[in-house]
């Protein structure tokens, strides 16, 4: 009988005017996917850029040989969630990781995830506030502030017991991301806590584990970002209780 997932690890990336720090992103992951005993691909989702995110991808010589380049069929801008979301859709592996364009979270720390996938969860999610956690360079200490508040509310509201949810570095079995992602609805950073709080309903076993987390200072997070997400997380608690995610 064939094996249903020919390639062991997908590797997603979603872009959005990364034209600058996408060559090393895929420079490291490829070195690093190619010297592993699995099969695996990359993945770039841009994000309707406006720059030259997506020549860059698809350009050997600027970033990894293989690279697999997807885009919105009408190539807009959507957001983060709607560019996960598609990768997710498209992957062939039998895991799947998102990881961020930026490498604040370096994909050798992936290592730390597969003895709890072995081990029967189908979700392990990076966290950079438990145990054993390192932030070299951190945020602002205005910006910590609101994300721990942001965290307290998400907790609260869609998935008690996650100490992070808005880490960029998750990966899911393909059995589970083929459950979620269908069901996730937002496009933009509310779609982690949704992703989670599906997976919940579902009873997909989560498991966080510590990361090195480095702040990247052009980072694409405003202020506006936080208070969408206080909008969203409200709007999934609303599904949640009408039960929409069966």
């Amino acid at each position: 009988m064939p094996e249903p997932y020919p390639i062991h690890l997908s590797v997603i990336i979603p872009a959005y005017n990364e034209e600058q720090r996408l060559p090393a992103t895929l420079a490291e992951v490829g070195s690093y996917l190619a010297g592993r005993p699995y099969r695996s691909e990359l993945i770039v989702v841009d994000d309707g850029s406006s720059d030259r995110t997506a020549a860059v991808a698809a350009d050997p010589a600027r970033g990894s040989p293989g690279v697999r380049l997807l885009q919105h069929p009408d190539r807009s801008n959507r957001g983060k969630g709607a560019a996960v979301r598609l990768g997710m859709r498209d992957a062939l592996g039998r895991f799947r990781l998102f990881m961020d364009a930026d490498n604040s979270t370096a994909i050798d720390q992936v290592e730390s995830c597969w003895p709890w996938l072995e081990e029967g969860f189908e979700i392990v999610i990076g966290s950079r506030n438990v145990e054993g956690a390192r932030l070299p360079a951190r945020q602002p200490w205005y910006k910590e502030g609101a994300g721990r508040l942001g965290n307290l509310v998400i907790r609260a509201m869609a998935v008690p017991g996650i100490a992070d949810t808005q880490a960029g570095f998750k990966i899911f079995s393909a059995r589970s991301a083929e459950a979620i992602f269908p069901r996730v609805t937002l496009d933009r950073w509310g779609f982690d806590f949704e992703a989670l709080a599906i997976a919940r309903v579902h009873g997909f076993r989560i498991k966080e584990v510590p990361i090195t987390w480095v702040n990247s200072p052009a980072t694409k997070v405003g202020w506006r970002s936080y208070f969408q997400v206080l909008r969203e997380v409200w709007m999934v608690r609303q599904k949640l209780r009408r039960g929409l995610y069966r």
